[in-house]
């Protein structure tokens, strides 16, 4: 443990004032629980002031949240913490100066997933304006997903370069990546355990400090930055893995005329001391700014820190990049069982009406980061259908209109297709969606298993399902 930086920590004494930088699905929840902490006096929230997302800063200082769907206690929390005076927006990054810890959470995406380059402008500038305000005996934080590396690496040299001081030695620097999932926000983070990453011991217990309040049933994991980064990259590739075992199952179901979900809980049924599986489920795609991209975050981690290194079977392909293509494929594959219902109702894709149900990747959520129902959008279009999207949470997504009256959307609909598993598509009447669409043979694609086909078919529907082989080719009601 470096001597000066624990002298440089034991003056400023205990963590008192907080910044969060980014104020998204990460950056808002723990910011309110920080506020909420009687361990902690003040905490900022640091958001630029741009066209696209500088309307956060005037919500959140009145005590209204920007995220919109279901998020159980982060409204109450928000105007909780700003009523009594804990919490403030700004994007006045100088104020960073003022405090004892600041945590940055960015997006980390992949402008080309090809090339194994990630995005980190937003990153980097993120950095540069808490570097620029870096006081000796600081802690800065990483919850961002990074390309394991990147703590000790980039983030390093950004801070040292812009602040003129030296990490491990005047300010203490680690990763602790946020686990959480949108509709279960403030659960997740005080529930899961918080991995902890510093470059060096101080840093590390520092980190702790800064976490350990918040955490309610979870318990802090210390372990290095690049350990860090390393267990957050891949415990979001093994999910996007599993996900892509049930969709191929799925896949294979369809082809061999049986229902996956019988299959999923006839495995699953097997129990016991030694057997250990984790089953998910099958749908239209998988989408979302985290499984979308840690894949490559992973992969490239490898490449860089572990060249020529690596042990692996020459020219095989990576298991995980295979899980991401298989993903990937499944809002092609949602057109193709489209276009097969279209065709066993005597019509054609080119010239068809789309109602597609569910912009947001994830049930009951506004969250449209990276969704699967984008590339359907797009395969439909230009094979020359026409999309209507509908979504309850969802107010706007750049490119593409979305309507919140979901009869517009249906209104001489030929197919409908649902691709998120709101609540809002789970409890429809067949004839109610039959008279809507106006056709005597309208198609329901089903990406997510919500709908009861038996029910669609006895009022005259091609149903098409994802695993559903058992119902795929179902005899046509005639009404």
């Amino acid at each position: 443990m470096s001597r000066l930086l624990a002298s440089e920590i034991a003056e400023r004494k205990a963590i008192k004032k907080i910044g969060v930088v980014g104020m998204g699905y990460v950056g808002i929840p723990a910011a309110m629980l920080f506020a909420n902490a009687p361990q902690f006096d003040k905490v900022y929230g640091f958001q630029r002031a741009s066209a696209t997302s500088g309307y956060k800063i005037a919500m959140l200082n009145r005590g209204e949240s920007p995220l919109k769907g279901e998020e159980p206690g982060l409204e109450d929390l928000i105007r909780q913490v700003v009523t009594a005076g804990n919490f403030e927006c700004t994007s006045d990054y100088s104020k960073i100066s003022e405090l004892d810890a600041v945590t940055l959470s960015i997006q980390t995406p992949f402008l080309n997933k090809k090339d194994l380059l990630p995005d980190f402008s937003a990153l980097k500038d993120g950095l540069k304006n808490v570097g620029r305000n870096l006081r000796p005996g600081m802690l800065v934080v990483l919850e961002s997903t990074v390309t394991p590396g990147t703590t000790n690496g980039l983030a390093r040299e950004i801070l040292e370069q812009e602040s003129g001081l030296k990490a491990g030695v005047d300010f203490a620097l680690a990763h602790a990546p946020e686990r959480v999932m949108v509709g279960r926000l403030l659960r997740n983070l005080r529930e899961h355990d918080r991995i902890v990453g510093g470059i060096d011991e101080a840093s590390t217990i520092r980190a702790t400090e800064l976490y350990s309040p918040i955490l309610t049933k979870g318990r802090v994991i210390p372990m290095t930055a690049t350990a860090a980064e390393v267990t957050k990259t891949a415990e979001n590739t093994f999910r996007d893995l599993q996900i892509a075992a049930i969709n191929e199952l799925a896949l294979y179901c369809e082809a061999m005329g049986i229902n996956v979900y019988d299959v999923r809980a006839g495995v699953d049924s097997l129990k016991g001391e030694g057997i250990t599986r984790a089953l998910l489920w099958p749908g239209a795609g998988v989408g979302g700014h985290c499984l979308t991209k840690d894949t490559f975050h992973l992969e490239r981690g490898v490449q860089v820190l572990g060249k020529g290194l690596l042990d692996y079977p020459a020219g095989e392909p990576s298991l995980y990049i295979l899980a991401r293509h298989i993903n990937d494929f499944m809002p092609a594959h949602m057109l193709n069982l489209t276009q097969q219902g279209l065709e066993r109702a005597g019509k054609h894709l080119r010239g068809a009406k789309i109602a597609l149900l569910g912009w947001a990747f994830i049930a009951n959520s506004d969250d449209a980061r990276d969704p699967p129902s984008e590339s359907f959008r797009d395969r439909a279009t230009e094979a020359g259908a026409t999309v209507a999207v509908h979504d309850p949470w969802v107010t706007s997504s750049p490119g593409v209109t979305i309507e919140h009256d979901l009869e517009t959307v249906l209104s001489h609909a030929d197919a409908v297709v649902v691709f998120t598993g709101h609540s809002q598509y789970q409890n429809f009447d067949p004839l109610a969606i039959r008279k809507l669409c106006g056709t005597s043979r309208p198609v329901i694609i089903d990406g997510r298993n919500v709908i009861d086909p038996d029910a669609f078919i006895a009022e005259g529907f091609v149903y098409k399902g994802i695993g559903r082989g058992d119902k795929n080719g179902h005899a046509i009601v005639e009404i």
